[in-house]
């Protein structure tokens, strides 16, 4: 009911709807005067055979015979009216039985259908509308990003430039606004001037025609754009493109900094003021085996474990913890602190040989990206591609990656690492049981596409997966949050909160906030100088700040707890 003003002023107002009306009246009226015609010759043949009726039995007669419903109380003797009674019995098939059906679907209901549709998806967002985020796509990462951002309570719209996309949307129950994205006035309905920020993460060409027309409206406005080419990034940022990314690219980088022999040290993946956040595998480092209290790392280094990866599952960590070779250490320090445990643990690195190389699966965009930075590092590589236009040089083995002899040409055998980066998940699951099967002991890094398939490449026997839609998603809402909220992973964020009245006054020891929540406080906040790694016998003082790392849930039980 609540579309039907909406219906109304659409069927007012519409030139087509108002020529489809036109039509439709025009066939009503030769039906009628049809109708007409039929029931005075009816009482002319009927006075022919001596028989009288009424102008009602007449219009009567006539509708029966054309609606071929024929009940056969009035009946005509003479063959004329026999003749008459054929004439009107198949103009009524031709005229009520066929074309009236389609006259009025194709002039009334279709277009009464159409005007339910547009009622359904909004040309534009209220008046008021502020704060919100311009989504102009809608693939994994926008997906992601849009539980993020229900998640912390902003709004955001899809713009959808046409109606079978944005009825889809509608009925997937996401927020949809449909317009042109090239039109100026399309973002002046979406509230452009209030927005928080725009998301263009289509082609580079489509992306660049957003960018130009919102910069054209909105000079302040953060534009997040996703770049597929190297080439387009200069392009977009001078259409006005605030931050301009290459997911792809950014994927394939990280897979290939957590190989073995790249660096047993700490890769940054975050950072909060002078507070960094870092990641470094355990496997094959003097740490594989021992309980974290064991390995002494805060007092060799003054870095502390915040967090541990186990095949994707997160873990707190306790003093009894045991770290594995396919533990992922989450690493919270300063920048002296993480080089510090760069130098106490950089002996350890494996370097790759000619014979013994880094495996990457699939040569696409990730898998090219992947191979950059291992080549940058001088670090031997393989890639194996089925495709011959993506074989590039010498390191690039044109072949299918499930096929044992490829595999063995690339040295399978030898390789201490493999990358999996084909954008076909089902194919990953595969290809990472088939090496698992091929080799136990080596390191297996896989991409994922979608977030539901990271479990099930842990379970196939990957050490690290990395999402691309998490990636993306977590990258826009650490830009959108900036120094307030950084996601490190999904599920796992780095945020800010204020020390409550409940906790003042008491130790970080006695306040047992990891134990409460599930949360754990890396760094204390007073007098605008960050404490990194406080000390358990640190007093909190009331509205100090201080910067946790937990899940969602524990982030939430902390906020219960100590509102």
């Amino acid at each position: 009911m609540k579309f039907i003003p909406a219906q109304i002023i659409y069927f007012t107002r519409s030139r087509t709807t108002k020529r489809n009306f036109k039509l439709l009246f025009n066939f009503t009226l030769v039906l009628a005067i049809l109708v007409l015609i039929y029931s005075v010759l009816f009482h002319y043949i009927m006075l022919f055979e001596e028989k009288e009726f009424s102008w009602i039995t007449g219009f009567y007669w006539t509708l029966t015979v054309m609606s071929t419903l024929g009940f056969g109380d009035i009946t005509f003797a003479s063959d004329l009216g026999k003749a008459f009674t054929m004439l009107v019995l198949l103009s009524g098939i031709l005229f009520l039985l066929v074309m009236l059906p389609f006259t009025f679907i194709q002039f009334f209901y279709g277009p009464w259908l159409e005007a339910q549709s547009r009622a359904k998806t909004p040309r534009e967002l209220p008046e008021k509308t502020t704060g919100h985020v311009i989504l102009t796509n809608f693939d994994p990462i926008t997906i992601n990003l849009i539980e993020k951002l229900n998640k912390y309570e902003y709004e955001y719209a899809i713009l959808a430039p046409d109606l079978p996309r944005a009825l889809e949307l509608y009925d997937l129950n996401y927020n949809v606004v449909r317009g042109d994205m090239g039109d100026p006035e399309t973002y002046k309905r979406l509230r452009i001037q209030n927005a928080a920020m725009v998301v263009a993460n289509n082609d580079d060409m489509t992306n660049t025609n957003i960018s130009f027309t919102v910069r054209e409206i909105s000079k302040k406005i953060p534009i997040i754009t996703n770049a597929d080419s190297e080439n387009s990034i200069d392009i977009l940022q001078l259409a006005g493109s605030t931050y301009v990314f290459q997911f792809m690219k950014m994927l394939g980088e990280s897979l290939a900094r957590r190989t073995l022999g790249m660096s047993m040290g700490a890769n940054i993946i975050g950072r909060f003021d002078e507070l960094l956040i870092a990641e470094a595998p355990a496997m094959r480092t003097p740490l594989e085996g021992k309980t974290i209290i064991q390995s002494n790392l805060r007092k060799k280094t003054g870095v502390t474990i915040v967090g541990l990866w186990e095949r994707g599952r997160f873990e707190i960590p306790q003093p009894e913890t045991i770290i594995n070779s396919t533990t992922v250490l989450l690493l919270a320090g300063s920048a002296d602190q993480l080089k510090k445990y760069d130098e106490v643990f950089s002996i350890y690195h494996v370097y790759q040989t000619a014979d013994a190389p880094v495996l990457i699966l699939g040569g696409g965009r990730v898998g090219r990206a992947a191979a950059m930075v291992l080549e940058e590092r001088q670090i031997s590589y393989r890639v194996v591609e089925k495709s011959q236009k993506f074989i590039q040089n010498e390191n690039y083995i044109q072949g299918n990656a499930a096929d044992l002899d490829t595999l063995h040409q690339a040295g399978i055998k030898k390789a201490s690492s493999v990358i999996i980066t084909t954008h076909d998940d089902s194919m990953n699951i595969y290809l990472t049981i088939y090496c698992r099967k091929l080799r136990s002991d080596i390191q297996i890094i896989s991409r994922a596409n979608l977030d539901g398939n990271i479990s099930k490449l842990h379970s196939a026997g990957a050490d690290l997966v990395m999402s691309h839609a998490s990636m993306g998603a977590n990258t826009i809402i650490n830009l959108l949050k900036p120094n307030k909220i950084l996601m490190v992973a999904e599920g796992l964020n780095i945020f800010r909160a204020s020390v409550r009245q409940s906790l003042a006054g008491q130790s970080l020891a006695e306040s047992q906030i990891r134990k409460q929540t599930g949360c754990s406080v890396i760094a204390i906040g007073k007098e605008n100088k960050l404490n990194i790694n406080p000390e358990p016998s640190i007093f909190l003082r009331e509205h100090d700040e201080m910067v946790l790392i937990g899940t969602s849930d524990a982030e939430k039980r902390l906020m219960d707890i100590y509102q």
